[in-house]
């Protein structure tokens, strides 16, 4: 007596990346492209203790402004955490409200460290100061005019994800720029304070 046995086949292999494959390696991107500013600022951060040592280093009072952004920003960070958790809720409105009100934050500290520059000015703190040879001001304009570029892409990517929201491209499963967009934008907020804290007490660190 014989037995029929049925052979299955294995399901077939496809080469296609699945989404969760896709979301895995624009999070990786995102990693990878956080680690690479912060080392770049970390190199300025060590350039500033080596120049801070020698003799035409001059220090200076760090506007109001600076500070006032500072705030700003990490308001900017709870409205972004707000903006993820409302997405993940099914509340669209709500969601959208708050990426765009972090957009408007965003904006605001722009504002705010131009006023900051122009304080420095008034100051007699320029980019480039030919009278004492010192390039300490010039280093801060650096850093913080860097910043604040990585920080307009911040900007451009909030407007794309409020927009996305508006429109009911994300819900609670499926919100991967959602994520992406905040990522950098915490990001961004961590940087700058690292580096408001850093110019601020690094004469007295080191």
């Amino acid at each position: 007596m014989t037995e029929n046995v049925q052979i299955t086949s294995p399901p077939p292999f496809s080469s296609e990346p699945t989404k969760r494959d896709m979301e895995r390696a624009k999070l990786f991107m995102m990693w990878l492209a956080m680690f690479a500013i912060f080392i770049m600022f970390g190199g300025f951060c060590s350039y500033f203790i080596v120049r801070q040592a020698q003799s035409a280093w001059i220090l200076f009072d760090i506007p109001l402004q600076f500070t006032q952004s500072t705030i700003v920003l990490v308001l900017s960070s709870i409205t972004m955490m707000l903006g993820s958790m409302f997405t993940k809720r099914a509340k669209k409105g709500l969601a959208t409200l708050f990426i765009f009100s972090t957009l408007i934050l965003g904006i605001i500290f722009t504002y705010l460290q131009w006023e900051g520059w122009k304080e420095l000015i008034r100051n007699d703190i320029y980019p480039a100061d030919p009278r004492t040879k010192s390039n300490s001001g010039s280093l801060f304009y650096v850093i913080t005019a860097l910043h604040l570029a990585h920080l307009i892409g911040g900007l451009i990517s909030l407007l794309v994800t409020g927009i996305r929201s508006a429109v009911g491209k994300y819900s609670p499963k499926s919100h991967t720029g959602l994520k992406l967009s905040g990522m950098y934008w915490h990001f961004l907020d961590g940087l700058w304070l690292y580096l408001f804290l850093f110019w601020n007490y690094a004469d007295q660190l080191f």
